[in-house]
C-alpha cells in the first residue's frame, strides 16, 4: 500500500509540474501574440501617410482687417489623395466589391455624410429615410445621373465609374447637396474639423498629391498639387494651407436649369 501510495504521489507531482509547464506556455504564447500585434501595428502606422490642413480667409477679408490675424476655420472635408507616378498604369485600386457599400444617407433634407471619397468602380447607395420624397440628381462634372422621384424607405444605387467630382442636388428640396469624388487610386482620405488626415498602407515611392475642397476654386487646388516622395523616413505631407474662396455659394438652379419653386406650407 505504501509503494502505491508512492507512486501516486510521484504521479501527482508529474501533473502539477506539467500544468505548470502548459500555464507558462500558454502565458509565453499570450505575450508573444501581444508582441506581435503591436508590432504589425506599428508597421500598419508607419505605412500610413499623413498631413494637416489648414483653411484661411481671403486675405482681402473684413475678419483679417479687423484682427490684424489669419483667422483658421473649419478644415474638415479636404480631400487628399496619392496618385502613383513611377508604377505603369499605377496602382490597382483596391477591389470593393467585398467591402461593405458606402451610403450617402438623406435624412432631415440633408445629405449624411456632405462629402463622400471613394475609389473609381464603386456602387454608392442613396436610402431615403425622411418621410417624403427625394429626386437626387447630379448633371455637371463628374458622374452624370438622374435618379428621380422615390419614396421614404426605399434607396437607390449608383456606379461611380470614371475619376471625377460629382456635385450632387435634391430636385425638390434646393437647401440639400453633397460631393462624390471617384479616383483612380486606392490611397485617399478627408480631414476631420482639424485639418488632421492619415491614408492607410501607402507603399515607399513617388506620388502625386491632389487636393479638393469645397469651398476654394479649382484654379487654386491646381496649385496645391506636387510630386512627393515616401520613404520608410518620410511620410508626412506636411501642413498644407488653402485659402477659402470668398464667392463661394451652395446656390444652384433645378435639374431643369431653373429657379427653384418655393416650396407649399405642408411639409414634404
Amino acid at each position: 500500500m505504501q509503494q502505491i501510495r508512492s507512486v501516486s504521489a510521484w504521479a501527482t507531482c508529474f501533473e502539477v509540474c506539467d500544468g505548470m509547464r502548459l500555464r507558462n506556455r500558454k502565458v509565453e504564447w499570450s505575450v508573444l501574440l501581444l508582441a506581435m500585434l503591436g508590432a504589425m501595428q506599428c508597421r500598419a502606422q508607419e505605412s500610413g501617410v499623413t498631413a494637416n490642413v489648414a483653411i484661411t480667409r481671403s486675405e482681402s477679408s473684413n475678419a483679417k482687417a479687423a484682427s490684424g490675424k489669419e483667422q483658421l476655420l473649419d478644415a474638415s472635408n479636404v480631400a487628399i489623395w496619392l496618385t502613383p507616378v513611377d508604377r505603369a498604369g499605377g496602382d490597382p485600386v483596391k477591389n470593393v466589391a467585398s467591402e461593405k457599400t458606402p451610403q450617402l444617407v438623406q435624412r432631415h433634407k440633408t445629405f449624411e455624410p456632405h462629402v463622400l471619397i471613394v475609389p473609381v468602380g464603386t456602387r454608392v447607395e442613396f436610402p431615403n429615410k425622411d418621410p417624403f420624397f427625394h429626386n437626387i440628381f447630379s448633371l455637371f462634372d463628374g458622374k452624370r445621373f438622374d435618379l428621380g422621384l422615390y419614396e421614404a424607405g426605399t434607396t437607390r444605387t449608383v456606379l461611380f465609374d470614371r475619376a471625377g467630382v460629382s456635385f450632387l442636388f435634391c430636385n425638390i428640396h434646393a437647401e440639400m447637396s453633397a460631393v462624390v469624388l471617384s479616383v483612380d487610386t486606392p490611397y485617399f482620405g478627408l480631414t476631420d474639423r482639424s485639418g488632421n488626415l492619415h491614408i492607410r498602407d501607402v507603399p515607399n515611392g513617388r506620388y502625386q498629391v491632389n487636393v479638393w475642397f469645397e469651398r476654394t476654386a479649382p484654379e487654386y487646388l491646381k496649385k496645391l498639387s506636387k510630386v512627393v516622395t515616401i520613404t520608410e523616413a518620410s511620410r508626412s505631407l506636411g501642413t498644407i494651407r488653402i485659402q477659402e474662396n470668398p464667392n463661394f455659394t451652395l446656390a444652384h438652379k433645378n435639374k431643369y436649369g431653373l429657379d427653384y419653386v418655393p416650396p407649399p406650407q405642408t411639409e414634404y
